[in-house]
């Protein structure tokens, strides 16, 4: 009685008589959309993987990976706090130099003075000169502990390293690259080679500092937070770094070049992520309006702040700083839903604006004029009440039909879903059962956009149609290997405008109803 997975069994050719059983899968499949609430941030930082999307979810994560944040252009730490702040929990950081990093270092002796191993900080960047390292006897008899700290992170202890001469040399850089097997792992502070001395370390405790570590932040410019791409992950660098990540939004820490807007559209096209970004500290609508249509930038992918800076209580550095639009934005952004809009939400972190600091609140004509300008805008009082909050929630695009930042969202949220959903399709028949699988797969997914009130027709028409069939497959098509599925899917609309017509006055005539009030 052989069993056979369904589809590996040729059942037009059997010879020998027996009982065939094919295990088939169950038809109806279920698929989960993909995590709408990544963000991406790229940049500078004073320790850290360079040009790679680091995990952030939480204070703890920023400062351990990146250090504490800084008062200066492009700090990556900073931008970590206000997005967490702001209600971002899933965060892919970037770290960016400009190739000058250098990683500290320092040197464990022997009795004669001569290198017994040396130690590398296990990132580039300042913060390595902060690492300290003391070798002494350990607890077991006969053997040595070695203990590596960094302000701020739990220290790393390697006991009870035997050995004699070169040998004892050799376990420690072990103990360091390797870890201690069941008892704990590699360091992840610094990295360890072994020097040619054949000696033993210094009778006494030896503690060593460690210096020239170099972040590579002088000559960082908004093009380097764009960077380059490249084949492979590790060419990679800047925005690019974020490729693969899941970011579905992302933000290069004050990056206001309007030049470099075009490529963070098409890489916001290109991965299905919605860049934000904003025009110059202290720029005015008309102004960044300006460099908008310079740019040539219409489209869903992009979203353009007015350089009207926003304050924030950096609690770190005990004062109060300003820091770009784009950085509450982005994070407001990821935390909502993708069905949502932040207009009109409340951003609980940001204290004041430049303009509302100068006591020049915004007009009703000058709101109108950043949403006609395809721009949006964070300011004080918003149509909820008196509180920062987006103003117009809009992306770049001209055309109406797709300009709010919930077209934008929902729209990859849909696409990356579908695209990370049906690849298993690739490669099998086309049988009428894999079109009726994959339509009712989509159809289950969409489905329950609409009973969790994601998409569907407030009027009461269907909130989505899928069509696999043979009037979008002709013969012509299949045979070339092609299916299509034609998929609608009707978004909820936001408000904008809520016109309420009151007639009042002493010759108003009110109609009752006949029907009793409940």
């Amino acid at each position: 009685m052989p069993i056979y997975p369904a589809g590996s069994l040729n059942t037009a050719a059997l010879q020998a008589p027996d009982l065939y059983i094919q295990v088939v899968p169950p038809k109806t499949r279920y698929i989960n959309g993909v995590a709408t609430d990544i963000l991406g941030v790229a940049g500078v930082a004073d320790w850290g993987p360079v040009n790679s999307a680091t995990l952030i979810g939480s204070p703890g994560d920023a400062t351990q990976r990146f250090g504490t944040q800084t008062v200066r252009k492009y700090d990556l730490c900073t931008a970590l706090a206000v997005s967490i702040q702001g209600g971002a929990s899933n965060i892919r950081a970037v770290r960016v130099t400009d190739a000058t990093d250098t990683a500290a270092t320092s040197t464990l002796k022997d009795t004669a003075a001569a290198t017994g191993a040396t130690l590398t900080a296990f990132y580039t960047g300042t913060l390595g000169n902060s690492l300290s390292a003391t070798l002494a006897a350990g607890t077991a008899a006969s053997s040595w502990k070695l203990t590596v700290s960094l302000p701020g992170v739990s220290p790393e202890v390697f006991d009870n390293i035997t050995g004699a001469g070169l040998t004892l040399w050799q376990n420690i850089v072990s103990a360091v690259n390797n870890g201690q097997s069941g008892i704990r792992g590699p360091s992840q502070l610094v990295i360890a080679t072994v020097g040619a001395t054949a000696l033993a370390p210094v009778a006494v405790t030896q503690t060593i500092a460690f210096t020239a570590g170099t972040s590579g932040n002088t000559t960082i410019t908004d093009a380097v937070l764009i960077g380059v791409d490249g084949v492979t992950g590790t060419s990679r660098k800047g925005m690019y770094a974020l490729r693969g990540s899941g970011s579905q939004v992302a933000n290069l820490v004050d990056v206001t070049d309007s030049t470099q807007w075009p490529t963070m559209l098409t890489y916001g096209l290109s991965e299905g992520c919605y860049m934000i970004t904003q025009g110059p500290a202290g720029a005015s609508y008309v102004t960044v309006a300006a460099s908008l249509t310079t740019a040539g930038c219409d489209s869903y992918a992009l979203k353009v702040m007015v350089g009207d800076w926003v304050y924030w209580q950096d609690q770190v550095n005990g004062q109060q700083r300003m820091i770009a639009p784009a950085t509450f934005a982005a994070a407001k952004i990821a935390s909502l839903s993708p069905n949502q809009s932040p207009l009109n939400k409340p951003i609980t972190n940001a204290v004041s604006t430049q303009r509302n600091l100068s006591q020049q609140p915004y007009s009703i004509a000058e709101i109108g004029a950043i949403n006609s300008a395809r721009l949006d805008v964070i300011t004080n009082p918003c149509p909820g009440g008196s509180y920062f909050g987006h103003r117009a929630g809009l992306n770049c695009a001209s055309n109406g039909a797709v300009n709010g930042d919930n077209y934008t969202r929902m729209t990859n949220f849909i696409a990356l879903t579908i695209a990370a959903s049906f690849g298993g399709v690739i490669g099998q028949l086309q049988t009428p059962d894999v079109r009726r699988t994959t339509k009712s797969t989509m159809e289950s997914f969409l489905q329950t956009l609409a009973q969790q009130g994601m998409i569907g027709d407030v009027n009461g028409g269907p909130a989505f149609s899928v069509q696999i069939d043979a009037n979008n497959n002709p013969d012509a098509r299949v045979a070339l290997g092609y299916m299509q599925a034609d998929v609608q899917v009707k978004y909820l609309s936001v408000i904008r405008y809520f016109l309420v017509n009151l007639e009042a006055g002493q010759s108003v005539t009110i109609v009752a109803s006949a029907t009793p009030r409940s």
